[in-house]
């Protein structure tokens, strides 16, 4: 058997990187939103399609569950569902994160999105939306980049789906050997 380059046999920290890239991108720009926006108030960016805003979502994606009776319930029912999935989604990084696939992108795209906006709902009970898009007389549910990160996430995930499978390389294979559990 041939020794491997350690960094081929292990993306995961690789994978790790996106994910606190996305995390850092979201609360640099959540930042820089609450610092200079007033809330409520915009800047138009592309005049009647779209502006950065500053509004707090109290519910989840689109705001669902915004106007609830129970907000509090609401807010600590989406953190553990969302730390759940994360959870859910380190663990599946760690089985497959032994090389790059449209998959293992998507999950770190994800779980970076996901970990994003649970500090917004901890520290702040609320998520800052600040994208803010109409089209044509549609007005999109305001969003941030760490939405945009799951959203994409999705839609690689979903894509995958619908691509016909590669054969793996010998490298690939051999990784595969090397890492049974991600296999099982």
């Amino acid at each position: 058997m041939t020794a491997m380059n350690p960094s081929r046999r292990n993306r995961l920290p690789w994978l790790l990187v996106i994910s606190a890239i996305v995390i850092l991108l979201d609360r640099l720009t959540k930042d820089w939103v609450r610092t200079h926006i007033e809330l409520g108030h915009g800047i138009p960016i592309l005049p009647g399609i779209l502006r950065i805003t500053h509004v707090f979502n109290d519910g989840a994606a689109f705001s669902l569950f915004a106007d609830s009776a129970t907000p509090q319930r609401v807010r600590w029912a989406l953190v553990s569902f969302s730390l759940a999935a994360a959870i859910a989604i380190f663990a599946v990084l760690v089985r497959l994160g032994h090389r790059f696939t449209l998959t293992t992108i998507a999950l770190a795209l994800i779980l970076g999105g996901a970990l994003g906006n649970v500090y917004d709902r901890m520290r702040y009970a609320s998520v800052v939306d600040f994208i803010e898009v109409h089209i044509v007389r549609y007005h999109w549910p305001d969003f941030n980049l760490a939405d945009s990160a799951i959203v994409v996430g999705a839609c690689l995930l979903f894509l995958d789906t619908l691509l016909p499978e590669k054969p793996l390389s010998q490298a690939e294979t051999q990784q595969d050997a090397d890492h049974p559990s991600a296999t099982a």
